[in-house]
This record gives structure tokens, C-alpha cells and sequence, in this order.
């Protein structure tokens, strides 16, 4: 008697962890129901038991990127606590690339999301900020507590490229219109192996920017606490 095969059950997160593996993989473009359900060694309709369609697999696959952002910090003081947590989310999305791009393009709020921002803000609030300046920091923060610093003036965005080649090109195309903007672009754009997710969001960079949040918060802090008791 032959033996049968084993063959994993489909779950949802099974689903979706497959998806994130392949968008690792081929990017982005490469996710079709289809091609996921060759990937799993199933019929596409079967995935329709666990996702309603594309639109539910992208939010899926970006709650599960967020999922891998945890409460991994253990300092004490808040600044020390933020900055390990927000270079710890920095770590998954360089993991995938491909998920800052996607998260901002959402039109959903993953659950998690609200729970995980909920941290955020009672780490602020126990350190002596007030609500108000807690909210403040929020909008601050910006899109680092996910690791990423979202870019304003990248080559890619502006309809060029990033390629060394074909962004020298457009570098030069700008320089006689933008001429200081070009000048900081083409000094500031890093190489391929800098551990990046956009044309100058450098480690060293995202750190520098998110020191200066903080420094500049428990200043802001320290401020409104002394105001406090001489009320």
C-alpha cells in the first residue's frame, strides 16, 4: 500500500505567512491569488475561505509584518525604551522592504496597529508626559515607531530612477531647475549595500532623526513638568 502523502492544512495564517515568504521572494507584484495558491499546492478558490479577496490578503499580509513588531524593549528610561522599540520595528521592515511602501498605501488600519500605538503612548504618558504632549509626540513619531522614515524627495517618486546609471541622468535633468535640491540629492543618496529603505533613509540617518525626537521631547517634557509645580 503506498503511503499517502502528508499535506499541511490550510489555515489563515498559514495563508498569509506563505504570502509574506513570497513577496520576500519576487516582490510585490509577484502576489496574484493565483500564484499564491500554486505556492501552497492548491486550487486559487480554496484561498477564498480565508481571504475575501486581494484587497483582505494585503491587509492580512501587512498585519502579519506588524505582528513581527513586538514589545521587545526592556530599558527603563522612555527615551532609552522608544528608541530600542522603534530601531527593533526598523529591523523587521528591513526584513521586507517592500512593506512601507504597501503600509502607506493602505486605506485599513490593521488592529494591531491601535494596540501597539496604545504602548506607545502609555510609555510617554507613565515618564511624566501629559496627554497633550503625548498626542504631540505621536505626530512627531511620523511613520518611525514601523521603522521607516518616509521619504519626501526620492528620485523614484519625483518619476526617476534609482538605478546609478539612470539617476545620474535625472540628477543632471533637475540641475539647472533645482539646483541646490539636486546638489543635496546627489551628496546624500547612498550606495546599494547601505542598509536602506529609500534613497538616503541610512541607518545612521533614521537613528540621527529619531535621537533628535526624543532629546527634543524630554526637553518638552522636563519643561511642562517644572511649569506643573510652579502652578
Amino acid at each position: 500500500m503506498t503511503a499517502k502523502t502528508f499535506r499541511e492544512p490550510l489555515s489563515r495564517e498559514r495563508v498569509l505567512a506563505t504570502a509574506v515568504r513570497l513577496v520576500d521572494a519576487e516582490g510585490i507584484k509577484a502576489l496574484t491569488m493565483r500564484r499564491l495558491a500554486a505556492e501552497l499546492g492548491v486550487e486559487a478558490m480554496s484561498l477564498y475561505f480565508y481571504v475575501a479577496g486581494k484587497e483582505e490578503l494585503l491587509d492580512g499580509v501587512i498585519s502579519t509584518v506588524l505582528d513581527e513588531i513586538v514589545k521587545t524593549s526592556d530599558q527603563a528610561d522612555w527615551r532609552a525604551h522608544l528608541r530600542q522599540q522603534f530601531l527593533a520595528a526598523r529591523q523587521v521592515m528591513l526584513r521586507h522592504p517592500w512593506a512601507p511602501g504597501l503600509l502607506t498605501t493602505r486605506r485599513t488600519i490593521p488592529g494591531g496597529v491601535y494596540a501597539y500605538f496604545d504602548r506607545i503612548v502609555g510609555t510617554l504618558v507613565d515618564a511624566g508626559f501629559s496627554y497633550h504632549l503625548a498626542h504631540r509626540a505621536i505626530h512627531a513619531f511620523g511613520s518611525m515607531p514601523f521603522g521607516f522614515a518616509q521619504e519626501v524627495f526620492s528620485p523614484a517618486a519625483a518619476g526617476g530612477s534609482l538605478e546609478p546609471d539612470d539617476a545620474e541622468a535625472d540628477l543632471a535633468a533637475m540641475a539647472a531647475a533645482l539646483p541646490n535640491l539636486t546638489a543635496m540629492v546627489a551628496h546624500e543618496m547612498h550606495g546599494a549595500a547601505d542598509p536602506t529603505l529609500g534613497w538616503c533613509d541610512s541607518q545612521v540617518e533614521f537613528e540621527f532623526t529619531l535621537d533628535l525626537l526624543l532629546d527634543g521631547l524630554e526637553r518638552y517634557r522636563v519643561a511642562s513638568t517644572s511649569d506643573s509645580i510652579a502652578g
